[in-house]
């Protein structure tokens, strides 16, 4: 049962993470399996392997700076909707596709809707940074970000009951905070559809 909830942990909280930066997530558990800080389950040891720890950190850096950059930081955002929720998917299932086939689909499943969420949520705050003039703020949320996504994956990996705490509060506030996001989406798009008109 401890094991069990041991992977699960693991996967969900690498999942979340994987919404709001993959290519961190990706290039810490590699290291950490490379250098023998933790035995990853499942076929997630193939994030070790040399080849996929030096992509994932190349991407990582594209992403560091295009993530500090006001607007390109949002069209990278809407791009990654289909990059980070399918990998959050993908990467549960890597985790747990050694247990019970009930478990391994409902894992994959969440994993994809936590990679969704994480993801949703940094869009949403990053759309709504990008309506003040000043770079300052994009780049404290893009740094925070990281940091978040690398004490996440720690979390995950080293205490991932104390993750599965924290993601039941995140899905709380998720659901709070969702509405809100789509409201202020709407408002943006139809404040960008109008500039578009008028200079058409």
């Amino acid at each position: 049962m401890m094991e069990t909830l041991t992977t699960l942990g693991l996967a969900m909280g690498t999942a979340w993470t994987s919404g709001i930066n993959l290519y961190a997530t990706v290039a810490i558990l590699g290291l950490l399996e490379k250098f023998g800080a933790t035995k990853l389950p499942g076929d997630l040891h193939m994030l070790g392997e040399n080849n996929v720890i030096a992509v994932a950190v190349f991407l990582y850096l594209i992403e560091f700076f295009a993530d500090k950059i006001p607007y390109l930081d949002n069209v990278w955002d809407a791009l990654h909707t289909f990059i980070r929720v399918p990998a959050g998917a993908v990467i549960a299932y890597g985790a747990t596709n050694q247990m019970d086939p009930t478990i391994l689909y409902i894992a994959t499943l969440l994993g994809g809707g936590l990679a969704l969420s994480s993801h949703g949520t940094k869009s949403g705050v990053r759309m709504g940074a990008n309506v003040t003039p000043e770079p300052f703020s994009n780049w404290f949320l893009s740094i925070t970000e990281d940091i978040l996504a690398f004490v996440g994956v720690i979390l995950a990996v080293f205490f991932p009951i104390v993750i599965i705490i924290f993601l039941v509060l995140f899905l709380i506030f998720f659901v709070w905070f969702a509405p809100k996001v789509w409201v202020r989406s709407k408002a943006v798009f139809q404040k960008a559809k109008g500039i578009f008109q008028k200079y058409r």
